[in-house]
């Protein structure tokens, strides 16, 4: 059912020829080398340690060196397509907490901006982390490889960013390493204060952490599925907007969970073999990635990993005891299976990236009719060709029904009582990409 939405979506305004953003998804899917991939996990791993507090200095050792090999590879990449990419370093000294920060530190991400054409302030964010650990979080002179924790998501942004900077899009894509993550999600911290002061209108930010393992710790050996892990309710959700979940749902339909429901059925569109699993949770327990700091910030974003950890290979020591083999090596990583999340991220950023802006201020009316009412702000985007109106059982954790309603802002669904479903819409663009699902958070007023 999914599968036939999404295509839906995108030959409504066209008839039965594929849409411009069809035929792009479709090249995209399969772009990500699993070769490629292989090499840049090798080198982050063959730094040695990447651990926050470790060299800075040596050319061949440290997080030092990693990320100065990050910006010159995404400085390749750049020169590749033009210089279409922004690089930079972004950056902030982090005082002594006695914890895991023993002494002040320089926590340093780097950040590849590719600028968009049309709305170069809206961006949409795929992350992964620099820095790795062993059995000692404060131990950062030792052997920590981080093959699959985080050279696999670090090398996932790396492959995206070459990838899709042979394509330009309306908005803009950043691509971008994250330090200090397992100090405290440091990075991820600077970089959403970062956006915040500078305005960014983020639609969304994917922060992939641990993308090749598939051999779990609980003996399942799995490639063909991964987890998508989104929090409920937006920080930035208004007392009133709680006060409305209470009485008419939507304790399950943030921003961040929409963008959970748009990486499953794209991958249903165009993955093959492949199957996302949302969490409905903002991590796992006791535990947190670099999506948080955003998320905390009033940001859309969810965490793209694995779907069975193994937790011999995450945070250890490399050692063998009782014939069982220790630590992040890159023998654990599955090179084929990385490149397949790769693929969602470059899917999910490039859609997201073509699509027009999602409706503003949504609001529902129906109470004690036999039929539900939506309405939203009419919108001057001369990219948008129309609405979508989604609904779904209140049970439901994907979209169940749609109807393409054509280039208005008020649209009345015959004869679907408003108490047995749940309700959105999105926009639907000339190229035939669609924006996030936007959730009514208000109801119509009366005569209005």
């Amino acid at each position: 059912m999914r599968i036939l939405l999404v295509c839906f979506v995108l030959i409504s305004t066209i008839g039965y020829s594929q849409s411009e953003a069809d035929l792009r998804l479709q090249e995209i899917a399969t772009a990500p080398s699993a070769d490629r991939l292989e090499h840049d996990i090798r080198k982050l791993a063959n730094f040695g340690t990447r651990h926050t507090l470790s060299d800075t200095v040596s050319e061949t050792r440290g997080i030092g060196a990693a990320r100065r090999w990050i910006k010159a590879a995404f400085e390749t990449i750049s020169e590749n397509c033009d210089n279409c990419l922004e690089v930079s370093y972004n950056s902030e000294v982090v005082k002594a907490d006695g914890r895991r920060i023993v002494h002040d530190t320089k926590i340093v991400n780097v950040v590849a901006v590719q600028r968009g054409t049309k709305y170069p302030n809206k961006y949409v964010i795929m992350s992964g982390d620099i820095d790795s650990r062993i059995s000692d979080s404060n131990n950062f002179t030792d052997d920590s490889p981080g093959a699959n924790d985080n050279a696999s998501g670090m090398a996932g942004a790396l492959e995206a960013a070459r990838v899709l900077s042979k394509y330009s899009f309306p908005v803009s894509i950043i691509y971008v390493g994250l330090s200090g993550e397992e100090q405290g999600l440091f990075g991820g911290k600077i970089l959403a204060e970062h956006a915040k002061k500078n305005n960014w209108n983020i639609i969304g930010v994917l922060n992939n952490d641990m993308i090749g393992n598939i051999h779990g710790i609980d003996g399942v050996i799995d490639n063909t599925s991964f987890r998508v892990f989104s929090e409920a309710i937006s920080m930035d959700a208004t007392d009133r907007q709680k006060a409305m979940m209470r009485y008419y749902g939507g304790e399950v339909d943030g921003p961040s969970r929409q963008l959970a429901r748009y990486i499953d059925t794209l991958t249903d569109a165009y993955m093959t073999n492949l199957d996302a699993i949302m969490i409905y949770r903002l991590d796992r327990f006791g535990r947190g990635g670099h999506h948080r700091p955003f998320n905390d910030a009033g940001f859309t974003g969810v965490r793209i990993m694995e779907t069975h950890e193994n937790y011999n290979r995450q945070h250890q020591d490399i050692r063998t005891e009782n014939g069982i083999a220790y630590g992040d090596v890159i023998e654990g990583v599955d090179f084929d299976y990385a490149s397949k999340l790769t693929a969602v991220n470059c899917l999910t950023l490039a859609a997201l990236a073509m699509a027009p802006v999602a409706p503003q201020n949504v609001k529902i009316a129906g109470a004690v009719q036999p039929s539900t009412r939506l309405k939203w702000d009419a919108s001057t985007d001369a990219n948008i060709v129309g609405y979508k109106v989604y609904w779904r059982n209140t049970t439901s954790a994907q979209w169940e029904y749609s109807r393409f309603v054509g280039n208005i802002n008020d649209f009345t669904l015959e004869n679907i009582v408003i108490d047995n479903f749940l309700f959105g819409v999105a926009s639907i663009g000339k190229n035939g990409a669609e924006s996030l699902v936007a959730f009514p958070y208000g109801l119509i007023p009366r005569g209005e």
